[in-house]
């Protein structure tokens, strides 16, 4: 039978609307965004182009775009991060050196969707944060900015050089060396999560040297390990062969002494910048990251300038003389560890299922995640919630009252009022100086769907007299940075835009 014996009106397409269709289909569960990476610290600087695919997944009440491919585009060449005469960086160098890197990679910063900007040693000092702030204060809306002190800084080596991927695939104990300019950060990871953190004053830039040879920068750290030595630094002088090796051996002496867990001597306590790593579990096999990485892995072997190349040398030596005995892996991202590449995910949430205190003050941007690590799903204290937002806090570096954080957690159990409340008071001992802080919202998010009777627990019972946002059914970790756009009446939705540091596993490019 013919189709048009049915009575219906046949509509044919031309090959150009069936594409046109087919497209329209795909874009309503699929994003491709344009992403950068940028990552300014004490010693080099550089930044990288990606193409990130992202995909729908339904989830309940919830819309979510994951990941499910990135493609590196273009990798800027490693910049010496530039320095004036007073030691401060210089942000107009660096606005030439990323002007540039757009030039050479075919974009603009209109091609670009969303991007993080990580700033670590001394890009973080107070008269750098302004000037370097500045170059992306346009781009203020796409940007993530995070501020990575020693802990957190230790936290994205981890992930950014492939450790902890690779202590989930071969579910081993991993341990990362981060071997930098200034300092060594040491991630602990086990099952593809990371377990502790630490770092040291040890690093490849603690002295620069010019063409001839002399000294033009010599940090604090690098004159106590010169001391411990018997060796005399002075900025212009000429540092002999056999004073830098006595230097070069003894830093090498303090990383061995760090990677076996015992750091016991008065120097290495002297250089310690955290808490020590825990004595167990047993370390399977290291990883390094950083820029003395990559001689390590012998990528690199140009002389910076610096005792980068000297450290790399000898610590290859230990490593050959099982000084530390565990293998050692080459997960690939050696400096380009610290940030990979950022991408951004979205998520609505039904306006039923949140509590907003004030909607007015929305929307808000470029909120930190700290995520907690507490079982809710059993019996807990408030103590024991007020412990863990302590605990990530001191992870991601964050100074409580200072910083607006975005509390995330996974409820499970009966959503009992007494374990609510217990919950609400433990955020609140938790947060002491942000619920009396009419300028910082209290932000919660969790992955049940319990977050109106918190928030009114907290308002109502709590009497947190500042904005309270709670919110449900969104799922967040360490390294995720939120936007919370406005009250839509219409829909009783609010917007919500989460964006997430990616990191490539093992393998991965």
């Amino acid at each position: 039978m013919d189709v048009h014996d049915l009575g219906f009106e046949h509509i044919s397409m031309t090959p150009e609307q069936e594409q046109d269709l087919a497209e329209t289909i795909w874009k309503q569960d699929n994003v491709e965004l344009t992403t950068v990476g940028v990552d300014v610290g004490s010693s080099t600087s550089h930044l990288m182009f990606s193409k990130v695919h992202l995909q729908r997944l339904a989830e309940g009440l919830s819309s979510r775009f994951v990941v499910v491919n990135r493609q590196v585009l273009w990798r800027s060449p490693i910049l010496l991060t530039p320095y004036r005469t007073d030691y401060t960086i210089d942000a107009d160098v660096l606005k030439e050196f990323f002007g540039n890197a757009y030039k050479e990679a075919d974009l603009t910063p209109e091609d670009i969707d969303t991007g993080a900007v990580i700033l670590t040693g001394e890009a973080l000092k107070r008269n750098n944060s302004r000037a370097i702030a500045d170059l992306f204060a346009e781009e203020s809306g796409k940007f993530v900015c995070a501020s990575a002190g020693h802990n957190l800084e230790a936290l994205m080596a981890a992930n950014g050089s492939g450790a902890v991927a690779l202590s989930r695939q071969e579910h081993q104990t991993i341990l990362n060396i981060d071997v930098g300019g200034g300092t060594i950060k040491l991630g602990l990871c086990h099952g593809g999560r990371l377990l502790s953190t630490s770092a040291f004053a040890v690093g490849g830039r603690l002295i620069a040297f010019d063409e001839n040879g002399k000294m033009t920068r010599i940090e604090g750290p690098a004159e106590e390990v010169a001391k411990d030595v018997g060796v005399k630094l002075t900025l212009g002088d000429v540092l002999s062969k056999e004073d830098r090796k006595k230097i070069v051996s003894r830093m090498v002496d303090v990383i061995v002494s760090y990677a076996t867990r015992e750091p016991n001597d008065d120097l290495c306590k002297a250089l310690l910048l955290t808490e020590n790593l825990p004595a167990t579990p047993k370390i399977d096999g290291i990883t390094f990251s950083g820029g003395v990485s990559e001689y390590i892995y012998r990528r690199e072997e140009e002389d910076r300038g610096d005792l980068g190349r000297s450290i790399a040398h000898d610590l290859r030596h230990a490593l050959a003389e099982k000084r530390i005995p565990e293998m050692v892996y080459d997960p690939g991202h050696g400096i380009r560890a610290t940030v990979v590449g950022a991408s951004q995910f979205t998520v609505q949430v039904s306006g039923n299922t949140i509590f907003l205190s004030d909607k007015e003050k929305l929307p808000i941007r470029n909120v930190p995640v700290a995520s907690l690590n507490i079982d809710l799903s059993e019996d807990f204290t408030s103590e024991e919630v007020t412990a863990s937002i302590n605990e990530a806090l001191k992870r991601l570096d964050m100074t409580e009252g200072e910083n607006q954080v975005a509390i995330a957690l996974r409820w499970g159990g009966d959503p009992l009022h007494a374990r609510l409340f217990a919950l609400a008071e433990g955020i609140c001992k938790g947060l002491p100086k942000t619920v009396n802080d009419p300028d910082l919202p209290v932000v919660v998010m969790m992955d049940g769907d319990a977050g109106r009777t918190l928030g009114n627990i907290l308002v109502k019972e709590l009497n947190v007299g500042g904005e309270v946002i709670s919110v449900d059914n969104v799922q967040l970790r360490d390294f995720d940075f939120v936007d919370i756009g406005e009250f839509m009446p219409d829909t009783q939705v609010v917007p919500l835009i989460i964006k997430s540091l990616l990191f490539t596993s093992p393998g991965q490019e």
